[in-house]
């Protein structure tokens, strides 16, 4: 019986996953410094302006408000524990950053720890028929 082999990504996979880390990181960092906690934004957006940024603002509020950003990236990471792919572990990969910086600390850094967890994990192979 032979072992299959470990889920680890290429580097140039790896390469593709720092880059969308790393901006799915600045873009939630973006959100919540420059738009949800200034108080300038917030009370021109609540005085009724309709820009882009409000409305971005208004779904990002109202998905973390409900934890979205946590489940999407426990739900993602706890899928590519069972079962370990790429796209699966991105989208965790970038839930995650938008939860920790997002107000969903406590699922999002589980998620992360899944995810890590998930390099443990046999890749999945495909039905071999000949």
């Amino acid at each position: 019986m032979t072992s299959r082999p470990l889920f680890a990504p290429t580097a140039r996979q790896t390469n593709w996953l720092l880059v969308l880390g790393f901006a799915s990181l600045g873009y939630a960092l973006y959100l919540r410094y420059l738009a949800i906690e200034t108080s300038s934004v917030g009370l021109a957006c609540q005085g009724g302006l309709q820009t882009w940024l409000c409305s971005t603002r208004s779904l990002v509020m109202t998905l973390f408000n409900n934890s979205v950003f946590g489940w999407v990236a426990l739900g993602a990471a706890a899928i590519n524990l069972v079962r370990p792919t790429l796209p699966v572990f991105a989208l965790g990969l970038a839930a995650a950053a938008f939860g920790v910086v997002l107000y969903n600390v406590g699922l999002s850094a589980l998620a992360a720890a899944l995810l890590i967890v998930s390099f443990a994990r046999p890749v999945a192979i495909e039905s071999e028929q000949d």
